[in-house]
């Protein structure tokens, strides 16, 4: 038994299910601590109150149960899945500590006592909890001590109404953050799966940049589109060799990323010459190499990757074509340039 001390005289309460007195002295338990605040309310879990009340949680839950018609949804409700992974990241170490700090204080015949293994429920939480536990409200722990019937639960019901009434509506507002960030997290992460399931659709049905494309008459569009991805995925350096180039390849080029070479074999053209002079003043520069001879193919290196085209760069589209990819070498190709 242990002697509660009160202003108008002394009042003795049960020690609830013969708990190890140094466990249910108020100095030990501080049941303003298992008050949590859950989906901005302020609620007891079943498994802390379980322990107040010297109860299997088990137990107390299955004459919930019997009683269910007197636990509205405002007296009691069970966590979602997500709420009980937090808590399970919050309890760990409150409850490890907590029953450390308990047992310290117990003889060695009061720590053998079958309340320990009750007490250790709470540690469960270590390894997660079986099924989510539920909740109560201030009301639904005021409607317990009738379902349980016993002088025990009456006594331990008033010391938790009197922590309730010790605890402001906000003091927790820590509590209350986490919770709100934890709604933002899970609406996060649906919102991060569509986003996903949307990407995985869009790179299914966007058109693979094949090595080898055929582009019909009119398609003007589509070639220069393919020929700027080709641009744009260059790491090192880029060479163009075409006959007859003017100021569209210039901008073309100018797609290539940081730190990628540009360099042109082409004839020579007066016109041409002054658009790459003035580009060079402002842009990053491309190199000009005057062809020596006229060439009848046309070639576009992407580092090592060399592509043949089917007309020139600033007409691709305008009448059937084709770029392809080829097995040789740019240095192959590039000696006969010499």
């Amino acid at each position: 038994m242990t002697k509660k001390k009160s202003s108008e005289k002394s009042e003795v309460v049960e020690n609830p299910g013969n708990l190890p007195s140094a466990l249910f002295d108020d100095a030990k338990i501080d049941i303003k601590a298992l008050i949590r605040v859950i989906r901005g309310q302020q609620v007891m879990l079943d498994f802390d109150l379980a322990m107040l009340y010297g109860e299997k949680t088990s137990r107390l839950n299955e004459q919930v149960k019997r009683n269910i018609e007197r636990f509205p949804d405002d007296f009691m409700f069970q966590l979602t899945k997500a709420e009980q992974d937090y808590l399970r990241t919050v309890l760990v170490e409150s409850n490890s500590l907590m029953s450390q700090n308990a047992t310290s204080n117990l003889s060695e015949n009061e720590q053998n006592a079958d309340w320990i293994s009750h007490f250790a429920t709470s540690n469960s939480v270590k390894k997660g909890f079986r099924k989510p536990p539920y909740a109560f409200t201030r009301n639904g722990i005021a409607m317990l001590s009738s379902v349980l019937r016993s002088k025990t639960a009456i006594e331990v019901n008033k010391r938790i109404m009197r922590a309730f009434t010790a605890i402001p509506d906000l003091v927790n507002n820590n509590t209350l953050m986490m919770q709100r960030i934890l709604n933002i997290e899970q609406h996060q992460t649906e919102t991060d799966h569509k986003v996903n399931q949307i990407l995985v659709t869009i790179e299914e049905r966007t058109p693979k940049q094949l090595p080898e494309q055929v582009f019909g008459t009119g398609c003007v569009w589509d070639a220069w589109a393919y020929v700027s991805d080709l641009i744009r995925s260059a790491k090192e350096r880029i060479i163009l060799i075409d006959n007859f180039v003017d100021d569209r390849v210039l901008s073309l080029l100018d797609k290539r990323n940081d730190n990628v070479e540009a360099t042109i074999y082409t004839r020579y053209n007066e016109s041409f010459l002054t658009d790459l002079k003035k580009h060079n003043e402002q842009y990053r520069v491309i190199c000009f190499i005057q062809l020596s001879q006229r060439n009848h193919d046309r070639f576009l290196i992407i580092d090592d990757i060399v592509y043949i085209l089917g007309a020139s760069v600033k007409d691709m589209g305008v009448g059937l074509c084709a770029i392809t990819q080829m097995q040789a070498q740019p240095e192959v190709i590039l000696q006969w340039l010499k």
